[in-house]
């Protein structure tokens, strides 16, 4: 305990200075900007300022990230209520009663429990993460190539498993990343693979390149075709300050939404969306006779949902941290940021580099409660920002993309790929294909054919080492649990009525 409010010390140290102060609250108030824009989201967000990071020390950097990170689960639940969009994928269910309770007048409440719940499950993540964070890296440190080759392949089945839409096309995504990730000089015998001959593919694709594609300018694209008609919510809104009553029927399901959160946050494949569908449905099971039912504006129905997916945003820092491993797509952005800046990922990273694990940590619990003083008091901001017509933001949107995709190597080349890769993310759109579990692939596959060829290389080429060493056989029997019990008819069943119906 005393080695923890060491290291909180040196994290609060370190975020309190004021460069890492102002950048903090530049990546919350973008991080609520972007999740209050539907259509966004903070995976395009972060692809786009990854250049921009180039010339951040990597403490501010990976700070500022986080804040657009948490910050989008913040700004989602605006929308949600106000608008009835949500601005993040994890706000699709704080529609359901959250703009309810706006139509029968009650958005304040509404507001201010969704930022109360944020809040409190922000906190308490943050407190996970911090406390759980050095007994896992010391754990790791003890990981070799074979574990973490296994633990790399039960991610990835993790991603698929967990992933949003059918799991066929999840399991091709992860291979198709798996296979763009090997595009570029092999470092062990320096043979070029899959170049076509193009020098500016030598070193392979740009990690930028793709995420800016896939995620900016085709969700750009699409949000632009689709049109959508906003009606957006021009009365004023009142009773921001919580009544007592509403607190006590609320604090259940914060608290509830918290633990779930916080638990589904760790696991590949989006924990955040996962907990706040989960959260939804825990309330309305334990919620009898309610005065209000759910779908109809229940308060729970706010409170639960919006803390499951603050508390599950917040640990999936964990396996980042702790393993190198990145659970979810936007994690995988901030493995490139690290990348960006030298680091590598992993537990090493605690050890070498102390400043900025528990950094980036403290500054968090700063983050969350700038995130309570900027929604509230600034909702009327929010509201006038929602009437900014698509066809003024979306090509300035593009502009910078563009602009900072060939700031990263001077390169049109760069500007060209990202442009083929929004084409291609399009095609997915259309295609219900989700871009996550490619982006997964493309990060973890150098990693997993790096650490299979150490592993084969210790062991002499015999195969057998990822089976004799326990941990190791653990994480390959834990992915061949998954594949079972997904491959049951029931669950099989049950899995397509939550991802693909709701």
């Amino acid at each position: 305990m005393e080695v923890l409010f060491d290291n909180l010390s040196l994290g609060f140290a370190t975020a309190f200075t004021l460069q890492n102060l102002m950048y903090c609250f530049i990546g919350c108030v973008l991080g609520t900007l972007i999740g209050v824009l539907p259509g966004i989201g903070p995976i395009a967000t972060i692809a786009m300022l990854l250049p921009a990071t180039y010339v951040l020390p990597p403490v501010s950097a990976l700070i500022m990230l986080a804040g657009i990170y948490y910050g989008a689960q913040y700004g989602g639940s605006t929308t949600a209520i106000l608008v009835n969009l949500p601005g993040e994928a994890s706000s699709v269910v704080t529609m359901l009663d959250g703009h309810q309770m706006a139509r029968r007048g009650r958005a304040g409440a509404a507001l201010s429990v969704a930022a109360l719940g944020s809040f409190i499950a922000g906190c308490f993540g943050t407190l996970i993460l911090a406390a759980f964070a050095a007994p896992l890296a010391e754990m790791a440190i003890q990981f070799g190539p074979a574990e973490y080759f296994s633990l790399m392949v039960l991610g990835l089945i993790g991603a698929v498993v967990l992933a949003s839409g059918s799991l066929l096309k999840a399991i091709c995504m992860i291979v198709l990343g798996l296979l763009m990730g090997m595009v570029g000089t092999d470092v062990n015998s320096g043979i070029a693979r899959f170049g076509f001959d193009i020098p500016e593919l030598s070193d392979g694709i740009g990690f930028i390149a793709i995420a800016m594609g896939v995620f900016a300018f085709a969700e750009i694209m699409v949000n632009v075709d689709l049109k959508e008609k906003r009606e957006v919510f021009t009365s004023k809104v009142e009773g921001l300050i919580l009544s007592w009553k509403d607190f006590k029927e609320a604090l259940p399901a914060i608290l509830r939404g918290t633990g779930l959160g916080s638990a589904l946050g760790i696991l590949p494949g989006g924990g955040a969306l996962l907990a706040s569908f989960a959260s939804y449905t825990i309330e309305k099971k334990v919620t009898k006779n309610p005065a209000v039912p759910f779908g109809q504006g229940n308060i729970r129905g706010v409170a639960g949902p919006e803390s499951a997916n603050n508390a599950g945003a917040q640990t999936s820092f964990i396996p980042l941290l702790t393993l190198g491993i990145p659970p979810n797509a936007v994690m995988a952005l901030m493995v490139g940021a690290m990348m960006v800046h030298n680091i590598q990922p992993g537990p090493q990273v605690m050890t070498s580099n102390p400043t900025l694990f528990w950094g980036m940590i403290a500054s968090m619990w700063i983050g969350n409660l700038m995130l309570v003083v900027l929604n509230l008091p600034l909702i009327g901001i929010w509201v006038q920002l929602l009437k900014v017509p698509y066809r003024i933001l979306y090509p300035a949107i593009l502009m910078f993309c563009s602009i900072g995709v060939f700031t990263v190597n001077n390169n049109s080349f760069d500007v060209l790929i990202t442009v083929m890769f929004g084409v291609l993310g399009i095609v997915f759109i259309k295609f219900g294909c989700e871009a996550a579990p490619l982006l997964l692939g493309f990060i973890l596959g150098p990693m997993m054919e790096e650490n299979l060829r150490r592993a084969m290389l210790l062991s002499q080429g015999d195969p057998t080492v990822f089976f004799t060493r326990p941990l190791s056989l653990a994480m390959l029997l834990a992915a061949l649990a998954l594949i079972v019990i997904i491959s049951i008819p029931a669950i099989s069943k049950k899995r397509e009525e939550t991802f693909v119906e709701e």
